[in-house]
């Protein structure tokens, strides 16, 4: 079978190769990896009324200006690099984000130390195993569910910027925490 006759959820283009792979390859597969889900923290926040696909986009120059998502690097940027940031057309040139990117940087690194890893922080919230749920179609999905609010308010404690409920459940659904992919999504039992 090939890419395009595969069924996927409905969110998904059928003419959006970059949206396929990054829907076929990662999202939903459960993340453990703490750089990875640093990664996905930023780009979930950096999407923030914005469209996914622009964000996709922008990953890979986003991975090079914060330095591959190392939050021990990110926490040295200044005051210039954030001026050089706000220049940088390769990623969402909006102040606050960036500079959210860096303070939830010192709070993730925060998290490590206080749990050992983020993922054991994080998974926590969910028993430490994806969510399976069972979406018939779209208009079943959440845009955010209890579980993500807990989550976001006990960030929110922990000093993290621009994690609101709704941004936590997207990043749930992108690292697997919670397995979003419809039921007739070839994806949903894979993962």
């Amino acid at each position: 079978m090939g890419l395009k006759e595969k069924i996927r959820c409905g969110w998904v283009p059928a003419d959006n190769p970059l949206y396929q792979k990054y829907h076929d390859v990662e999202w939903g597969v459960p993340v453990y990896d703490d750089r990875v889900i640093f990664e996905f923290l930023v780009l979930e926040s950096a999407q923030a009324g914005l469209s996914w696909i622009t964000i996709l986009r922008k990953r890979e120059n986003y991975r090079k200006v914060f330095k591959g998502f190392d939050p021990r690097k990110i926490i040295k940027f200044t005051k210039a690099d954030v001026e050089r940031l706000l220049q940088d057309a390769g990623i969402i040139r909006n102040r606050m984000k960036i500079e959210a990117t860096i303070n939830n940087a010192k709070c993730f690194l925060e998290v490590q130390k206080e749990f050992g890893t983020f993922s054991k922080y994080i998974w926590g919230f969910v028993g430490g195993k994806p969510i399976k749920n069972k979406w018939k179609n779209l208009k079943e999905l959440p845009a955010k569910t209890l579980i993500a609010e807990a989550i976001s308010k006990d960030m929110k404690k922990r000093g993290f910027k621009f994690l609101g409920p709704t941004i936590v459940y997207a990043h749930m659904q992108a690292t697997g925490m919670v397995n979003d992919h419809t039921c007739d999504c070839f994806r949903y039992n894979e993962v």
